[in-house]
């Protein structure tokens, strides 16, 4: 039965084994994210990948007293891992337009063909160029699947589960984060050809993605969008398990009315009442990054190894802080639509601050150029940073891709999401790329320089992030965005809400 609270339409719903199928195959984007963000770590300590594409970094790798801080620096080693990134960056706003015009189904099959051609490249690489091609065409598939899979979640999500289902997308990276560590693991015994193993194992969760693609169905919002009413319908009453879905099903043809008055979305965009929504949606991504949470997750075999374990050891550590990142994403699913995204955030600030804080002390004072730390604090450096991670995991992790997918209005969502999806690339991208290099130069400050920056994200969600728990997606500005004391100043009587007056009235 459908009820009204306040303002607002409390939609019916069920939730079925299919919706539920559709949701995690979908989610293997996530996986196929995670899975390229924890293998490129492993694979780059591998002595076979550095003696046939980086010899000179095995070289100072052997050297006893080699500078525990420099002797990873390496623009090009770097390069293996950021080229992924840039990738993703340039193919998200393509992505956006395939996203609108095809939906965001054709967008996910499109990924996963990206995905399966980027890990058999880089598999079978025998020359620099061809291991770069693998990493661009794995980035375009990054780039299509983070377009399009939040977005999915959100809108085949009943609005009370919004929150948990999107943050499957999360939940599914943290595993490809962990199931990538394991791999390194047993592969880094494999010589000299384990890092190939690595590289092509990424087409399993590839090909997941692919099988998943052609089974969900597309969301009942894309095909109204695209003219569709009756297969939109219809979609509705299968994902929501329900007949009755006229309420919602009214709600999505007002807002894809709209949208399709908006011929120019990226132009929209720009426009005032579009900043909050923007401005959120971007500095969500840019955030998300500058907890310095990917440098840590690429880079922790080779970060482990830094502070005194071997090889072996430094991959145990990593699949350790894995399993801390997967199941304290669970506790986001869990808490999200209950406390809210605010208290979340707020309070994984003051729990990394105080670990990113803890772990540059240590290492400032105890780890110099060319010695290691004792076990008993090199372990205890472990244990902060999965602490660290911890926080992050049901926080700005999850949080980071829930947000900008369900601020946008119907009629800039692709574009704005682009925008989004964008920025987190570029900022994955510079953080990659600088990561081994401002180890080298600023030592144990690099982890007080991300302490800084969340104490900036602290201050910017206390005062500029509004509470979305509980409200519908089309129902933001009114519910959300005219009743915030700062951006209420951004929204007035546009085209768009006399638009929507026009339409609910005939």
């Amino acid at each position: 039965m459908t009820t009204t609270e306040g303002n607002s339409v409390k939609f019916e719903s069920r939730i079925t084994f299919y919706v539920v199928l559709c949701w995690i195959l979908a989610a293997f984007g996530g996986l196929m994210f995670g899975y390229d963000i924890g293998i490129s770590g492993g694979v780059t300590g591998m002595d076979g990948f550095l003696i046939k594409f980086f010899p000179n970094v095995y070289k100072r790798k052997l050297r006893a007293k080699e500078d525990n801080y420099c002797k990873y620096d390496d623009q090009y080693l770097q390069l293996f891992t950021s080229s992924l990134y840039l990738a993703a960056l340039i193919s998200s706003f393509p992505a956006s337009k395939v996203c609108t015009k095809f939906g965001r189904k054709p967008t996910i099959l499109v990924a996963s063909v990206f995905f399966l051609l980027g890990s058999g490249l880089s598999a079978g690489a025998h020359q620099m160029w061809m291991l770069i091609l693998g990493r661009i065409s794995l980035g375009c598939g990054v780039g299509f699947g983070n377009e399009a899979v939040p977005l999915f979640l959100s809108e085949i999500a009943p609005v009370e589960y919004r929150g948990a289902v999107n943050i499957l997308f999360q939940l599914f990276i943290t595993i490809g984060i962990l199931i990538a560590n394991l791999v390194n693991y047993g592969t880094s015994k494999v010589h000299p050809w384990g890092w190939r193993m690595s590289l092509g194992l990424a087409a399993i969760p590839a090909t997941g993605l692919f099988i998943g693609s052609l089974i969900i169905p597309e969301t009942p919002t894309s095909l109204v969008e695209r003219n569709h009413e009756e297969k939109g319908r219809k979609t509705l009453k299968k994902i929501r398990g329900v007949d009755n879905v006229d309420p919602e099903f009214e709600q999505i043809k007002v807002a894809c009315e709209i949208a399709r008055r908006v011929k120019h979305p990226y132009r929209s965009l720009m426009k005032l009442s579009s900043m909050p929504p923007l401005i959120i949606g971007i500095m969500m991504q840019v955030f998300q990054q500058f907890t310095g949470i990917n440098a840590i997750m690429f880079y922790a075999p080779i970060l482990f190894q830094t502070v005194g374990f071997k090889n072996d050891a430094s991959l145990l550590s990593a699949i350790i802080t894995g399993l801390v990142n997967v199941f304290c994403t669970v506790v986001s699913i869990y808490a999200v639509d209950k406390v809210g995204r605010r208290l979340l955030l707020l309070q994984a600030c003051v729990q990394m601050f105080v670990s990113q804080t803890a772990i540059g002390g240590i290492l400032l004072a105890k780890l110099n150029a060319t010695n290691s730390l004792p076990k008993g604090q090199a372990w205890v450096v472990v244990v902060l940073v999965c602490v660290y991670v911890s926080s992050f995991a049901w926080s700005w992790g999850p949080l980071g891709w829930l947000i900008p997918s369900e601020t946008f209005p119907l009629e800039t969502r692709t574009a704005g999401f682009a925008f989004a999806v964008s920025s987190n690339m570029l900022f994955t991208f510079v953080i990659a790329q600088s990561f081994l290099s401002m180890m080298c130069h600023m030592r144990a400050g690099i982890f007080l320089f991300f302490a800084g920056w969340i104490v900036i994200m602290g201050i910017f969600v206390l005062f500029l992030l509004p509470e979305t728990k509980g409200v519908p997606i089309d129902e933001m500005k009114e519910r959300v965005w005219k009743k915030h004391p700062i951006w209420k100043k951004f929204m007035g009587d546009d085209e768009d809400d006399r638009a929507k007056k026009t339409i609910e009235m005939s």
